[in-house]
């Protein structure tokens, strides 16, 4: 008789459910392992054979025969140890219920004992989809997994633990409240704070903009200006996750392993900075076996690219199609894996080789040609998708030196922020979006609607700058986000001005 168990298997940020069958036929010992398994399902033998030894249980003297079905998806991973074991005890006899609804996922050591592994968010979310009622997991796992509301989930330290949960003393069921988890958690203290940088207020305001709207921001000025400093206390001033966001960003770092035991929920949004010597399979993900990148894990958070013209241009041009799908799409000859990519683009450069273009008191010694070939490392259709470009100039000795103006803190600026996203987020709770920077061209005429005075600027505007549809769509979208921050119900002149003044590359 064959005996089965329930797992689960990830593609992406996504799960499928994984039905084990176990057969034992008189033959040589050994265990063979069909359904496409990768090198590291293909030793869970060992580790499965050890782990029943040392466990106290007998193993079956003839052939054992292990299909994962559906044969046409690839697995991989140490999650199916556990019910390749469940399966073998069910067929030697043990009293384990025959029952689909319970699902196993875990790595066995060759003890017996039971380790964490990585993925379980978005297993656990794919098998409740699926039917799955019941859920054992490494105790390592069992908040993360407890996250799902709606599925039991039990953590066990060792395999004895299921096997004596049928049978004799059952496992406490891990409860988590995720809802108050997420509350708790919610406030975080940031080691950089806008209340450290001084002067600089055009650029402050320019990124209190795009933390309010999601938008892409580029940052030019002299070193020693405050470009990375800022860019530090941007996480600072971020809206706090929804629970949609949080679970979404929660399953990306579980399957890439970043995940930590005692918090199994990301609480604040990500904040990556990546250095110029990054591959485009660092950035957008890839491999042999596909894995998110840095634009996936930024996703719902801050992508910092400093000294970004130092950056290849083939490493810069892979960032255009996500930058403007939210998305991106990693093929391979076998499969092709979706992973989500909603980032803000947070970048910084000097404004020439130098570094002293425009500079109040140093003068810049760079060509003409120098200066126009470090720039046109930036190529126009990547500059088009940067919503707010900004000068930051060097500070004066007078706002250098002075210590009796406060700065406005983070936690200020982080209020106006959190409101403006409150006002997007129910102005879009019908559209599938959450900020004005995904807006597309029809939501765009649907909500972006200008007054007759506002139509004829944005005309002139449009000649003198000759501005293409994508940078004309992105200046609408700016001026949306900052009538959002003054409370407005509709984008007035003002508003519009206001958002071609943070385009200083026109």
């Amino acid at each position: 008789m064959v005996a089965k168990a329930i797992t689960a298997a990830t593609v992406g940020i996504n799960a499928y459910k994984i039905e084990v069958e176990v057969d034992v036929i008189n033959s040589l010992p050994n265990i063979s392992i069909v359904g496409l398994p990768d090198s590291s399902v293909n030793e869970a033998r060992e580790r499965v054979h050890s782990a029943i030894k040392n466990s106290g249980f007998s193993f079956p003297l003839g052939r054992v025969i292990v299909n994962l079905a559906p044969a046409d998806i690839r697995k991989e991973g140490t999650n199916f140890d556990l019910p390749i074991a469940i399966g073998i005890l069910k067929e030697q006899g043990i009293n384990i219920p025959d029952d689909l609804t319970l699902a196993f996922l875990g790595e066995l050591s060759l003890d017996g004992s039971l380790r964490g592994v990585n993925g379980v968010l978005p297993l656990v979310l794919g098998l409740k989809e699926q039917g799955i009622s019941t859920v054992f997991v490494p105790q390592a796992n069992a908040k993360e997994a407890a996250l799902v509301q709606g599925i039991k989930v039990f953590g066990a330290n060792h395999l004895r633990d299921i096997i004596s949960h049928f049978e004799e003393s059952p496992l406490k069921e891990t409860v988590v409240d995720i809802n108050k988890y997420l509350e708790e958690n919610a406030l975080t203290d940031y080691s950089f704070d806008f209340k450290d940088v001084k002067g600089q207020q055009k650029a402050k305001k320019a990124l209190e903009i795009a933390a309010a709207g999601a938008h892409n921001v580029l940052m030019s000025g002299s070193p020693g200006s405050g470009k990375t400093m800022m860019a530090k206390c941007m996480a600072s001033i971020l809206p706090p996750l929804e629970l949609q966001e949080a679970l979404e960003l929660t399953k990306i770092y579980s399957i890439s392993g970043l995940l930590s035991s005692d918090k199994p929920l990301m609480t604040k949004r990500p904040y990556r900075p990546v250095h110029h010597t990054a591959s485009p399979n660092g950035i957008i993900g890839g491999g042999t076996t596909p894995r998110p990148g840095e634009i996936t894990l930024a996703h719902r958070g801050v992508l910092f690219l400093d000294e970004m013209v130092e950056f290849p241009r083939n490493v810069l041009e892979v960032l255009r199609q996500p930058l403007e799908d939210g998305e991106v799409v990693i093929s391979r000859s076998k499969n092709s894996i979706k992973y989500p990519s909603n980032f803000i683009l947070l970048g910084a450069m000097n404004p020439c080789p130098c570094g002293f273009l425009g500079d109040r008191e140093k003068q810049c010694t760079c060509s003409e040609y120098q200066i126009q070939r470090y720039r046109s490392k930036l190529s126009g259709p990547l500059l088009d998708r940067i919503d707010l470009v900004i000068n930051v100039p060097r500070l004066t000795t007078e706002e250098l030196i002075n210590t009796t103006v406060e700065a406005e803190p983070s936690c200020q600026i982080r209020e106006r922020v959190i409101k403006a996203r409150k006002i997007q987020a129910k102005r879009y709770e019908k559209d599938g979006i959450l900020t004005n920077s995904e807006l597309t061209a029809d939501l765009i005429k649907k909500y972006c609607i200008l007054n007759e005075a506002s139509t004829q600027l944005m005309k002139t505007a449009a000649q003198k700058y000759q501005l293409s549809g994508r940078k004309y769509n992105r200046i609408l979208k700016i001026a949306r986000t900052i009538a959002d921050l003054a409370g407005a119900e509709n984008i007035e002149t003002i508003h519009l001005t206001q958002a071609l003044q943070y385009r200083s590359d026109n």
